[in-house]
């Protein structure tokens, strides 16, 4: 069939994988919200942002369903949110967000993926003040102006509003997410995702080559099923 067609199975195959991680990740969210706040998302603001972000990310929802009735089960495992820090190749401060149920695996399994592409992970602290943690939400264009809508929810925490091609974006820090969450519910905006972010406040860059050299740690962190997000200082 040619060329053509493998390339196409290839890039298929490899956004199916994809499609699984994503899935799979926002599987690990629900089950950790609705740990911390029961199953109900009339009650539990952070489930109700995990169906959000469910949604946009097309996953069907009757896996939503099946993954909201499985994490109330008493068998589902107890995932736990730990975050791991380290500088990767050419001394680009990683950090790495990680949701698993036995954290000594996960450990040794991200230290290993530091060794091998010439980093090294480090102590709890040691890059997390080289970013600054803010909360997002992606919102259904209002029929009001941006800078209007920025202004009146400044009060609420928002530090930064602005237009995409899909919607509005919303950022600000992240102890801000309740309230924002709560105003934008309260205003009737359609809320299409929303989450936290990680941003760093002092980047480095590197050329083709060490990005490249980056690119094989990151890629090796992305594919691991305990990593959630991982970010990068990399200008």
């Amino acid at each position: 069939m040619g060329r053509a067609f493998e390339f196409r199975k290839a890039r298929k195959l490899k956004r199916w994988g994809q499609m699984a991680r994503t899935f799979s990740r926002i599987g690990k969210d629900i089950v950790i919200a609705i740990k911390d706040g029961g199953p109900d998302p009339a009650s539990n603001s952070k489930l109700r942002a995990v169906i959000q972000n469910a949604k946009a990310a097309n996953m069907p929802k009757d896996i939503v369903e099946r993954a909201i009735k499985k994490a109330t089960s008493k068998d589902t495992a107890d995932y736990k949110e730990v975050v791991l820090e380290g500088y990767g190749p050419h001394g680009i401060a990683i950090l790495v967000e990680t949701a698993t149920d036995n954290n000594n695996r996960t450990v040794a399994n991200v230290r290993s993926y530091f060794s091998k592409c010439n980093g090294s992970l480090g102590t709890s602290g040691s890059v997390e003040f080289m970013f600054d943690r803010k909360c997002h939400f992606k919102i259904e264009t209002p029929e009001m102006d941006v800078e209007e809508l920025e202004f009146e929810l400044i009060d609420f925490g928002a530090e930064e509003v602005f237009v995409e091609d899909d919607g509005i974006m919303i950022y600000g820090d992240f102890v801000n997410f309740g309230s924002l969450q709560s105003e934008l519910e309260k205003r009737n905006f359609e809320i299409i995702s929303s989450g936290f972010e990680r941003i760093p406040n002092v980047t480095k860059s590197l050329n083709d080559e060490q990005e490249a050299d980056l690119e094989k740690l990151l890629e090796k962190l992305d594919e691991d099923d305990d990593v959630q997000n991982v970010y990068n200082n990399m200008e």
